[in-house]
């Protein structure tokens, strides 16, 4: 009997990695798009006032940029974010993820900064909400903000196509 077992335990644990590879992405963020982004408040990385959603409403379009200093990733895309800030049709929020403020603003001054708006979220709960489970993550919505597109890892020559595109 416990030669039995000890050749089917390793099978039954194949089995089970293998159901597990058919199973759906539990972070599939596709619900987002259409849907208003949640109400939040999150201190500026600036030391300023708080922003809040509200915020947002006076802009066309917003794309919320989820980024740190320790983050390869979001060196590569940043000169997307820098291009991406010149469209007068266009603001940046960005919130920095789970970074030190001193290292996130000599980043920022060291590549330039494309942000109208810098939170913090020191402790991931706002990247949390918004369904963010990696950074570079960036959210792109409307002046109603409602959500138009996520786009996962670093924005890319395509994705600053089609954000251009859809802003237009």
């Amino acid at each position: 009997m416990k030669k039995t077992l000890y050749y089917l335990f390793p099978a039954f644990i194949l089995f089970v990695f293998f159901l597990s590879l058919n199973k759906e992405n539990q972070y599939d963020t596709k619900a987002l798009i259409g849907e208003k982004i949640i109400n939040f408040e999150i201190n500026s990385l600036e030391g300023k006032n708080k922003i809040i959603n509200n915020d947002l409403a006076e802009n066309n379009y917003t794309l919320i940029n989820f980024w740190a200093s320790w983050c390869g990733p979001c060196r590569k895309e940043h000169k997307y974010l820098l291009l991406l800030e010149k469209n007068a049709k266009l603001k940046i929020l960005g919130i920095n993820f789970k970074d030190n403020r001193k290292n996130a603003l000599k980043f920022l001054k060291t590549l330039n900064n494309p942000y109208s708006y810098i939170g913090t979220d020191i402790d991931g709960k706002i990247s949390v909400d918004f369904g963010v489970y990696g950074i570079p993550e960036s959210i792109l919505i409307n002046k109603k903000q409602v959500v138009i597109k996520k786009f996962i890892g670093p924005l890319n020559q395509e994705n600053y196509r089609e954000i251009l595109k859809t802003i237009k």
